[in-house]
């Protein structure tokens, strides 16, 4: 098993077009995570110019059925309109399916400071767990607190302001706060 790949660098026929592509791109905010990017959450995964000028994106979406996706693509596509690519091309990726270890830690941080509960780190890669073996959860220890950084936090229910988010309160402060899910 080898670790999930995030985006890769942009390419095509002239890659400081696509990397000019990819920089307006990275500028897009995801819907549901707004002080966050689909660069910076992993969802764009590769920007290509083709031999004719015409831009082609690969996205991979956070899971499948994300009512996100619609508007992630409707965002995407007016700013490669901006850019200078009116007909772009969207194509939707799953594989490597997306997870939250393409979250990079500055986004990590930007979460905390919104006060929504980032994922836990990745683990460090290692081998392949041997065929039948029993998989522990990512999150092994609750969230801390966002917004006064105490450990001593309860989930409420598996289904936060979002799909891809817990609700949880903390014992400390008594706030409730959002959580982004692992996986």
């Amino acid at each position: 098993m080898t670790a999930p790949t995030g985006p890769t660098a942009p390419t095509g026929t002239d890659g400081r077009d696509a990397a000019r592509l990819r920089e307006a791109l990275a500028t897009v905010h995801d819907p549901e995570i707004r002080v966050l990017t689909i660069e910076e959450l992993g969802i764009l995964r590769q920007v290509d110019i083709t031999p004719d000028g015409r831009a082609h994106i690969t996205i991979t979406p956070t899971y499948l059925g994300c009512p996100a996706m619609d508007t992630i693509r409707a965002d995407i596509r007016a700013a490669a309109r901006a850019a200078g690519y009116p007909q772009a091309t969207i194509d939707t990726t799953w594989s490597p399916p997306w997870t939250t270890r393409w979250i990079g830690a500055a986004a990590r941080d930007k979460l905390r400071a919104a006060g929504i509960a980032p994922p836990a780190p990745a683990p460090p890669p290692g081998p392949a767990p041997p065929p039948g073996a029993r998989l522990l959860p990512l999150a092994a220890t609750a969230p801390r607190c966002p917004l006064c950084g105490a450990a001593d936090t309860t989930e409420l229910t598996r289904f936060g302001s979002t799909a891809c988010k817990a609700l949880w309160r903390c014992g400390t402060c008594g706030e409730p706060f959002d959580h982004v899910k692992e996986h």
